[in-house]
């Protein structure tokens, strides 16, 4: 709420003002000559930094225990950038196979036309990833909390062996957010956010970041990443680790990959994002309170034939969510309906406060179904590996009162179970 903004200081607004311009002023052409050499610290083109941008990059490294943050224009972004910043032509990354459905698409299909290749383990097990790992790899990767499986990565565990192995860990923690999981605290050595999601919370802006832990020892493994340890061509030859040091990773992810490709964060949507982070916590605490009674009424309910929620003592992942997230599951949850994919595609046409669409993290309750929408792409032994089957329905739970969010899936579970119910797109308007 107060972190990265002290007030501005010629009027003194409280707020964070949006500063809605494409470059800015140097004070000579030495002043520039230094900007862009990076000895002096300063505002240049608002596609490499901007004030707005500024303050949300620094509010997010505080909350998840980071040196440095860059906000790019979505979490697809922010993930590109992540990986593109440590991988070569040649070279390979490690990752779990229960990924957003995008991520999946990125790591199979793009990265590998490049030349770099995705290696997807078998399980989230630390020995399954460890075993993929060789002298080509340069990251490990997983999701916190997976979208939309649930699973509960072991961040632990696998950043032991990522480590070991002389390796960094990338955790994407759009799912948990920083408030029920800092995964920094527990190894990760990057972490990436979708801030459509949770942190802005009010489905209004596409927006992404990349925090830098500032931990992992990039110098000890100069051979495995030239581009942060010895001079950079494409930036004057500046050496990363010299030049930044904690922040080296950060900062090339700034001057090379942003600065050159431009997917980059409009301030205004950094502003209205920094308002969705003054009230995260307040949010994530209704949202978790909402979910877990959800995920009750569901499992209780004799039209469900299935629920997948950590929350729950049975859950394969309850004793991670216990370590990791003290016992506070995300409002993320998916379940099957009785009567398989024809009863859910019912239960979505009869939903009415729940939206139909293909967001999460809103303070709207949502609902989807990944296999034909936010994981459309997959092949069905994909889909699988990422936790998706036919029937599976995805909910975002949203902060509205619990007693209208169960009336509303109560009224849709009944339509669920008759034959003859009719579509909701097919009624007249």
């Amino acid at each position: 709420m107060h972190g990265g903004y002290d007030g501005d200081p010629t009027t003194r607004a409280c707020a964070v003002p949006i500063y809605q311009t494409v470059a800015f002023e140097f004070d000579s052409a030495d002043h520039g000559a230094a900007l862009f050499n990076l000895e002096v610290p300063g505002n240049i083109y608002t596609r490499i930094g901007n004030p707005t941008n500024a303050v949300l990059e620094r509010r997010v490294a505080q909350l998840e225990g980071g040196v440095e943050a860059l906000s790019v224009s979505a979490g697809t972004a922010a993930v590109h950038y992540a990986v593109a910043n440590l991988v070569e032509a040649g070279t390979n990354f490690v990752t779990t196979s229960q990924l957003y459905g995008a991520t999946y698409t990125l790591f199979a299909h793009l990265f590998r036309t490049q030349g770099v290749e995705a290696r997807f383990a078998a399980s989230a097990e630390p020995e399954a990833i460890a075993s993929l790992i060789d002298a080509k790899t340069r990251l490990v990767y997983c999701e916190s909390v997976g979208n939309p499986a649930g699973n509960i990565a072991d961040i632990p565990a696998i950043a032991a062996a990522a480590h070991q192995h002389g390796v960094p860990l990338i955790v994407d923690n759009t799912v948990a957010t920083p408030i029920l999981l800092r995964p920094i605290e527990h190894g990760a050595d990057i972490v990436v956010h979708s801030l459509t999601k949770f942190i802005g919370g009010h489905g209004n802006s596409l927006g992404g970041i990349i925090v830098d832990g500032g931990n992992f020892p990039w110098d000890l493994h100069a051979d495995k990443f030239p581009m942060l340890t010895r001079p950079e061509p494409s930036y004057h030859d500046v050496v990363y680790t010299q030049q930044f040091g904690r922040a080296a990773y950060v900062a090339r992810c700034r001057t090379v990959g942003q600065r050159n490709t431009g997917a980059t964060l409009a301030p205004l949507s950094a502003f209205l994002i920094l308002q969705g982070l003054e009230t995260l916590p307040l949010r994530v605490e209704r949202h978790v309170e909402n979910a877990r009674a959800v995920a009750a009424f569901l499992r209780d309910d004799p039209r469900v034939a299935w629920v997948n929620y950590a929350g729950f003592a049975t859950s394969p992942f309850h004793p991670l969510a216990e370590r990791l997230l003290g016992g506070r599951c995300p409002s993320l949850l998916t379940f099957g309906i009785r009567g398989g994919f024809e009863a859910g595609r019912r239960f979505l046409d009869a939903l009415g406060m729940f939206k139909r669409l293909v967001n999460m993290g809103d303070v709207r309750s949502l609902a989807t179904h990944p296999a034909s929408t936010t994981h459309r792409q997959l092949t069905g032994p994909e889909l699988l590996a990422a936790g998706v089957t036919p029937e599976t329905v995805r909910l975002s739970v949203g902060i509205e009162h619990i007693d209208d969010i169960l009336d509303d899936l109560d009224q849709a579970l009944t339509a669920s179970q008759r034959d003859d119910a009719p579509s909701r797109a097919a009624l007249p308007a």
